[in-house]
């Protein structure tokens, strides 16, 4: 029989903690929805009493299958739990389960907390009995464990069993600096449960300071430990928690793991993860990492004409698990170090579909090769590359023809003296024999040739209504005042979908024209079935 892993998800409260990164209540609801629908076990909400945002969460009960869990401090020495205006909080809040952050590290309950270190345990105890009191669920972060267990072991050892045999149902050790390594990680979880605290009562909360959250945490899964925190895409203060879309997946799919344990997240929750971690990157209205494991953009993508060709006849040969069982897709990137195969499978994979000897492939294929030497990235460009091929192959509608674009620039100084810049584009385009001509004023060039762009597009302006720039990326191919300039903009829609287009030109303005067009086109044609799913993630 399979041994049972928790998921305990800290995204609202310690992942707020990441630089950039403020949650509002409307925010914190969304995202508590999205855990609880995934299947996560344990939803920590933040800090109830902390500030009015997290006091305002709490009012409710946000989760309808996720233990819902309140954070906060143990009660503070020399007080008692009535007297304890944080344990009140903590004790009145909506929530299924207190988790309490424990000192265990002998010096900070000196420093930090200025008590003896039996009033920290008797702090522990008391705090674990009143939340066990109140019907609610006991857990206990042992703050600082591992640097707390290498400085004294016997103190560190009693914080963790005072948590335990006080009732708590989860003894958490934590690495709160992020310095620890997997080998220690595992000889100090296999010290404590020596000690008289069971594997099955114990988590690991491990911080990604060194790069190993997720390896720690699996070493502790190894050691013992039963539940595991961290937060989705690894988000946390300094370099972040152990990333749970990688730590799930791995669990779930890899058979060191997946033949001794199970988690909540079965195959067809399993086949949600992308989506997961994407909806919540759009929620932070940030671009997803294109090489986060599993997830990612690049996670199942090649570009070497070798590997594309071994994938075609086995995706094994480069894919250590099957991209549909964590709901992302096979990319076979088409780029100056390509051949037909990589080309042939990617138009393939977009609905084109075109002869190895087809003259018009070989002409793609030198196409893309010209263009790429000259700066183009179409691996980064996937509807470029799209509407590149179409072109070529004969297969794309004529919507509109640019008649051409002006953009004006004016530095000059408003009624205070201060420096005003102003940016005037001007766009004329035909549509079915008309002529249209947009004028739109921004403080940049770029925003300025985009809102003119998008202004009036006649019987089509319906269609592009909700097309919006997420991300605009600049690069400087060469040095100089006439350096070569490549512009990537990443759009979305109100699907959801976002697509990537490039421009490279001697000129900012044109190279950027460039990648705007595209990015219109590829919504047309998206929204009449055209366009390829690889080039719309």
């Amino acid at each position: 029989m399979k041994e049972r892993i928790y998921l305990f998800d800290t995204t609202l409260r310690d992942g707020q903690q990441t630089p950039g990164i403020d949650f509002s209540v409307e925010d914190k609801i969304a995202i508590a929805a999205m855990l609880d629908e995934f299947g996560f076990d344990y939803v920590e909400g933040g800090y109830p009493g902390a500030n009015p945002t997290d006091t305002a969460f709490f009012s409710e009960k946000r989760t309808s299958e996720a233990t819902f869990v309140a954070f906060g401090m143990t009660k503070r020495a020399g007080v008692s739990v009535s007297n304890d205006p944080g344990l009140a909080g903590l004790l009145q809040a909506k929530s299924d389960a207190i988790c309490f952050v424990a000192k265990s590290w002998d010096y900070h309950v000196a420093v930090a907390l200025g008590c003896t270190n039996e009033e920290n345990l008797e702090s522990i105890a008391e705090s674990v009995k009143a939340a066990v009191g109140a019907g609610k669920e006991a857990i206990v972060d042992c703050e600082h464990f591992f640097d707390g267990f290498k400085a004294n072991p016997a103190y560190a050892l009693a914080c963790a069993k005072t948590a335990y045999e006080g009732g708590a149902r989860w003894v958490v050790l934590c690495d709160t600096n992020g310095g620890t390594q997997p080998p220690e990680i595992r000889a100090i979880v296999e010290a404590v449960i020596a000690a008289g605290v069971p594997g099955r009562y114990l988590g690991i909360h491990a911080h990604n300071d060194t790069g190993q959250a997720v390896a720690n945490s699996l070493a502790a899964v190894e050691a013992g430990v039963r539940q595991i925190q961290g937060t989705l895409n690894g988000i946390g203060e300094r370099c972040g928690n152990a990333n749970l879309v990688t730590l799930i997946p791995t669990l779930a799919l890899k058979s060191a793991y997946n033949t001794r344990f199970e988690t909540a997240i079965d195959e067809e929750r399993l086949l949600n993860l992308t989506r997961l971690s994407h909806a919540f990157d759009e929620l932070l209205n940030r671009s997803p990492d294109h090489q986060m494991p599993y997830v990612g953009a690049s996670a199942f993508a090649t570009k070497a004409g070798i590997h594309a060709s071994a994938l075609l006849k086995d995706p094994k040969t480069y894919e250590h698990v099957p991209p549909e069982s964590v709901g992302n897709f096979r990319k076979v990137m088409v780029s100056d170090q390509g051949g037909k195969a990589n080309f042939i499978n990617a138009l393939k994979r977009r609905g084109i579909t075109v002869a190895k000897d087809d003259p018009k492939l070989d002409l793609l294929i030198s196409i893309v090769k010209e263009r790429e030497s000259i700066g183009y990235a179409y691996e980064g460009a996937d509807a470029s590359f799209e509407l590149l091929a179409h072109r070529t192959l004969g297969t794309i509608p004529e919507f509109f023809t640019i008649e051409g674009f002006r953009v004006m620039i004016e530095r000059r100084f408003d009624s205070l003296g201060r420096v005003k810049i102003v940016s005037e584009a001007v766009v004329k385009i035909t549509i079915d024999g008309q002529t249209l001509m947009s004028v739109a004023d921004a403080e940049g060039p770029v925003n300025a040739l985009d809102l003119a762009l998008r202004k009036d597009f006649g019987k089509y302006q319906h269609e592009i209504d909700d097309l919006v720039l997420a991300d605009f990326k600049v690069r400087i191919l060469n040095g100089g005042t006439e350096a070569i300039t490549r512009v990537l903009i990443e759009s979305t829609d109100s699907d959801g979908v976002r697509w990537w287009t490039v421009g490279v030109s001697e000129n900012i303005i044109d190279a950027s024209f460039q990648a705007l067009m595209d990015s219109v086109i590829y919504k047309l044609m998206k929204n009449r079935q055209l366009a390829g799913k690889i080039a719309a993630e």
